[in-house]
């Protein structure tokens, strides 16, 4: 029986080698280096929205981090913001001098490719039980240039023991 399950453990390590040295025979090097490219540009992309989501909405330094991270077209899809980091800026900075305790708490960060998703917790002050966002941005050569949000209001009540977080 042991002799059985040794082979069979050789025989599969075997197979997983030959698959290894098929794929890296039949990948070239360009494919290899251009997957690992897109993972890089990928993990910069987020760092870029995440840099750039707690400059405004954390820190409330609206102008400072928009004049680093907006393009110079930014196509705006929430519908209470016009294109542009002009109206962006004007917009947020309004708000924040409105709600000066707002803070948005990012939960989860997924990216893939230009597009970065922010999974959000959104408090106007301590006593607001706040709103689940899901923010979507897609970045071009380092820049912001277009945005999605989906917003819901947490309720008092919840037909199951779940958190929206």
């Amino acid at each position: 029986m042991k002799k059985r399950l040794i082979l069979a453990t050789v025989l599969f390590t075997l197979g997983l080698v030959a698959c290894q040295q098929h794929y890296l025979a039949n990948t070239s090097i360009s494919t290899m280096l251009r997957q690992s490219s897109a993972s890089t540009l990928t993990e910069q992309n987020k760092k870029i929205v995440v840099d750039f989501y707690e400059g405004v909405f954390s820190k409330h330094q609206v102008q400072t981090y928009s004049d680093r991270y907006i393009g110079t077209q930014y196509i705006q899809h929430n519908p209470y913001v016009a294109d542009g980091k002009t109206p962006f800026v004007n917009y947020f900075t309004q708000y924040f001098k409105e709600n000066p305790d707002a803070k948005n708490t990012i939960k989860r960060v997924v990216a893939e490719g230009n597009l970065v998703v922010l999974h959000v917790h959104s408090t106007q002050n301590s006593q607001d039980r706040g709103e689940a966002v899901v923010d979507i941005f897609r970045v071009e050569q380092g820049k912001i240039v277009e945005h999605w949000d989906v917003i819901q209001t947490i309720p008092t009540e919840s037909a199951n023991r779940n958190t929206m977080f």
